[in-house]
């Protein structure tokens, strides 16, 4: 994605808006694809949650990707970007044993994660296959906000309950044709993934009946030249060889799955917004511009730093800016970031936009969503609009004794 092209889909579309790079999408696919080839059976499973337009779901599903969901919506979305059923995991937190027993009517593999919700769910449901998701009390990322593999994590069940959920399922009769673990984002030490990985597979030996293993995802991409980034060829290569000794072992072929849902389309995005204000104050340069954290919260809520580019004067003189929207609230995206010099009106282009970015956007300050364009074989295809005013009122209603 050029400057010169941005721009003009700013031009065409307004901003703020977010871009989307087909291109690098299925250049990330290929590319873990390519660092487990040598495994028979291998299944990648797109986290929705990461990005869930269904365009961009749609070219998932081209790719021959799976579906990772977490909401019964996000399960609908699948089906209708045109995903098999059976080609879906629903890997919820906290939901109801009701929406779960209404995404497994739809055909969709169920991943369960709390022994309450299981016990519950096998005792009326004995012949459903499940997938059961374990905590493995590893912290593969330095973050507690994005890692969910530690052992005060709501998430997963603890491999010290091994023994409870080893009684349920006796009890229960049901069959476990599957073992999950996420240990959560920004994983920057491999080995500690594979470490994580071993508790894995000692987990799955007192299970007869699998068919897969999901190792989760987290692979860390970089947020600026020379920034630490997951090594996938050297991870593909060292869990590649012990998962297939493991099936070999284990006397069956299992297939590996991972859901990764950053990786595959934190790179691919770009988001535009325009300068507003210039505002000099008796310390700080503030670049005011035309969205805040109703549409981009990654910066705020946990800590992260996008890459800021003027992509209106790339060549001019650094000067020193903090990047803040306009919402009432703080909403600083960069303190005294060194950008090229910047004008009112101006576009500045936010990278790694594509993964947690427009799906956290909300109508804060009454504020319209923004646009979403997919660039696509060279050319800007809109595959969101920016909200309107009929869209804030959409599902208002407006009492009539005033």
């Amino acid at each position: 994605m050029e400057n010169n092209t941005l721009l003009k889909i700013a031009e065409e579309f307004g901003s703020p808006v977010y871009v989307y790079d087909a291109e690098k999408i299925v250049s990330q696919y290929k590319r873990l694809s390519s660092a487990f080839s040598k495994v028979k059976k291998l299944k990648i499973n797109y986290a929705t949650k990461a990005l869930s337009n269904i365009s961009v779901l749609k070219l998932f599903n081209s790719l021959g990707s799976g579906l990772d969901t977490v909401s019964i919506q996000e399960v609908q979305l699948g089906l209708k970007a045109g995903f098999n059923p059976k080609d879906i995991i629903f890997t919820p937190n906290g939901v109801s044993l009701k929406e779960i027993e209404e995404v497994s009517a739809m055909g969709v593999q169920i991943n369960i994660d709390n022994l309450s919700i299981l016990e519950q769910f096998g005792a009326k449901h004995p012949k459903v296959p499940v997938c059961i998701r374990i905590n493995p009390h590893v912290m593969a990322g330095g973050n507690t906000n994005i890692s969910v593999g530690h052992i005060d994590s709501k998430f997963g069940i603890s491999i010290h309950q091994i023994p409870l959920l080893l009684r349920i399922v006796e009890n229960t009769k049901m069959t476990i044709n599957g073992i999950h673990m996420h240990t959560g984002s920004d994983i920057l030490d491999i080995d500690v993934f594979l470490y994580a990985s071993e508790i894995l597979f000692d987990t799955a030996k007192h299970f007869p009946d699998l068919e897969f293993m999901d190792f989760g995802s987290g692979f860390k991409v970089p947020y600026s030249k020379g920034d630490i980034e997951t090594n996938i060829e050297e991870l593909g290569e060292k869990l590649t060889k012990r998962f297939n000794q493991f099936c070999k072992e284990y006397g069956k072929t299992l297939t590996l799955a991972f859901e990764p849902g950053k990786f595959l389309v934190s790179e691919s995005g770009f988001f535009l917004t325009k300068v507003n204000v210039v505002k000099q104050t008796t310390s700080t340069v503030f670049a005011q511009v035309d969205s805040g954290f109703n549409h981009l919260i990654r910066p705020m809520l946990y800590g992260s730093k996008h890459e800021i580019e003027n992509i209106s004067n790339p060549a001019g003189r650094e000067r020193f800016y903090s990047v803040v929207g306009y919402i009432c609230e703080t909403d600083t995206f960069a303190n005294n970031r060194r950008i090229t010099e910047i004008s009112e009106g101006d576009i500045l282009c936010f990278k790694n936009a594509g993964a947690y970015c427009f799906t956290m956007a909300s109508n804060y300050n009454s504020r319209y969503r923004p646009a979403e364009v997919l660039w696509y074989k060279g050319k800007a295809h809109l595959i969101r609009k920016q909200e309107s005013f009929e869209d804030i009122l959409r599902n208002q209603i407006e009492l009539e004794a005033f």
